[in-house]
């Protein structure tokens, strides 16, 4: 497999990797790291991704950011894993050669968790928007960092909602076998049966490249659930989705933020959407005192990339923020100067209050809860 090569994007396009070519001689040149599949079957999460990088780059370089009394110049290098852990790992090794200051990344827990020892081997600061996986910070490593609610907090969430609020009953659960599918669906799994009553009926597995679920849904029909809950991505549920409708099978589907996205789950589901038929849960979510700011931000957005936020944009966003804050208070942006900082950082973004506890976890797991009706993502409520 072929890796992507670095690119290098600064405020206003690509320049080659001199060292941010048009930066002043006397300028700080503080060098950011991004990683998210840009190819792959997540490529449009990805991009989402990166974009919201670019924008954070661009509007730091265009506030003239002083760190430790140098003019900071901001570069993003970006690089595409693909979703693949082994091409994670090599992208991650390439952003440690490059000697970059920090990184933002990755989308995925599967490519996350192996990358995030490169990174600490190298003293690098890593920040996450959207690995939720709960071993990722469980790994005693320092240097990692998210800025999303874990799995715990969001399939927990899901499965208290499914028994509680949708009075579930019989319960059947599918993951794609990565790491954030098995993830979620565990801790779904788990708080679900914490409630008197409700049964896990079925428990099935499959991958998060396939398009064929016919014989997995064939099996849960004779079982005639009340929920299907789903550990994966959108580019797996939209077209399970399709199949449940083709099979007369009128279950509630619910899954984590890796299907909650606003486009592609829609148009990937089709008419197998249905109407309050999906929930939802996002890691993160403004209470209605920051709404007003997300939607400019997310107008900002759209007007800068002409498309509409998928998800994570707005976590990247911070991320990038969050990571640049702790550079200034420490008056530097060599790692093992602002890591400290940052395992401290109390910063205020555009998703919330951004806060760390000891292994790098958010404290304030806050999630949005979402279904769709006519077409389009409705908030339902916001959870802490």
């Amino acid at each position: 497999m072929q890796f992507a090569t670095i690119k290098m994007i600064p405020l206003a396009g690509a320049v080659a990797l001199a060292l941010a070519g048009n930066a002043a001689a006397d300028d700080l040149v503080v060098k950011i790291g991004h990683v998210a599949p840009i190819s792959g079957p997540s490529a449009h999460l990805g991009k989402d991704n990166e974009d919201g990088a670019k924008m954070a780059i661009e509007d730091l370089n265009a506030k003239g950011i002083t760190i430790g009394g140098k003019k900071a110049k901001f570069v993003l290098l970006a690089e595409d894993d693909g979703g693949d852990p082994k091409q994670g790992t090599a992208v991650a090794q390439k952003l440690v050669d490059a000697k970059v200051n920090g990184v933002i990344g990755h989308l995925n827990s599967g490519t996350t968790i192996p990358a995030s020892k490169i990174y600490f081997d190298a003293g690098i600061p890593q920040v996450s928007p959207s690995a939720t996986a709960v071993q990722y910070t469980l790994n005693h490593r320092n240097t990692a960092f998210r800025v999303c609610a874990n799995d715990g907090q969001i399939g927990g969430t899901l499965g208290r909602y499914a028994a509680q609020t949708l009075q579930a009953k019989k319960i059947a659960v599918i993951d794609d076998a990565t790491a954030y599918g098995q993830g979620v669906a565990a801790q779904f799994s788990k708080a679900a049966r914490s409630t008197a009553g409700v049964n896990i009926i079925a428990t099935e597995h499959t991958t998060d490249k396939a398009t064929d679920f016919n014989a997995i849904l064939t099996k849960i029909r004779g079982t005639n659930p009340d929920v299907i809950f789903f550990g994966g991505m959108d580019s797996v549920g939209g077209p399970m989705l399709r199949q449940m409708k083709a099979l007369g099978i009128k279950s509630k589907f619910m899954g984590g933020d890796g299907i909650c996205t606003e486009e592609g789950l829609p148009k990937l589901a089709g008419d197998g959407l249905g109407e309050s038929q999906v929930y939802c849960a996002e890691a993160g979510g403004v209470d209605p005192s920051g709404q007003k700011a997300m939607d400019a931000w997310r107008a900002s957005y759209k007007k800068r990339f002409g498309v509409d936020v998928q998800i994570y944009a707005p976590y990247v966003y911070d991320a990038v923020m969050t990571m640049v804050e702790a550079m200034k208070q420490a008056g530097s942006s060599e790692p093992a100067k602002y890591l400290p900082v940052l395992a401290k950082i109390k910063y205020q973004g555009i998703t919330g209050n951004i806060e760390f506890d000891q292994n790098g976890d958010m404290k304030t797991g806050t999630m949005t809860l979402y279904t769709y009706k006519g077409g389009k993502r409705e908030r339902v409520s916001v959870i802490h």
